[in-house]
């Protein structure tokens, strides 16, 4: 379980990393929606796993703006040091986060699933006896 210290590093590194994806970088290769999801913390405050979820037109896109991100991980890395202010910086390392796009498509195989198998409703005759 997370310390107090280490979600509010946690959320402080979140804030900064989507910031300056949304807002620094301007990288043409950066395209579609990219969201930071989530930021695990180490322990000892020297490590943070960033997760960052993209949407893009198609999975070549999305992978040329996650490469775009990487590349400009050292920009994003000295904004996460100079917002934070302690002895030490975490050290970044983005992962491609899949788990929404998973949702989605979950979500889209269930709802094909039900309209494939549904079965209309008959109407029900009124009995007259």
């Amino acid at each position: 379980m997370p310390t107090r210290r280490q979600e509010k590093v946690a959320q402080l590194v979140k804030k900064v990393v989507s910031e300056t994806i949304q807002h620094h970088l301007s990288d043409p290769r950066i395209e579609g929606l990219v969201s930071v999801t989530s930021v695990d913390m180490a322990a000892d405050l020297r490590a943070a796993d960033v997760y960052l979820s993209i949407l893009g037109t198609n999975e070549t896109a999305e992978n040329t703006t996650f490469l775009a991100i990487e590349h400009a991980k050292r920009r994003i890395q000295g904004r996460v040091a100079h917002a934070i202010r302690s002895k030490f910086c975490p050290i970044i390392r983005l992962h491609k986060d899949d788990k929404f796009k998973k949702t989605l498509e979950t979500l889209n195989l269930i709802e094909r699933a039900v309209d494939e198998y549904s079965i209309p409703a008959e109407p029900v005759e009124d009995d007259p006896t």
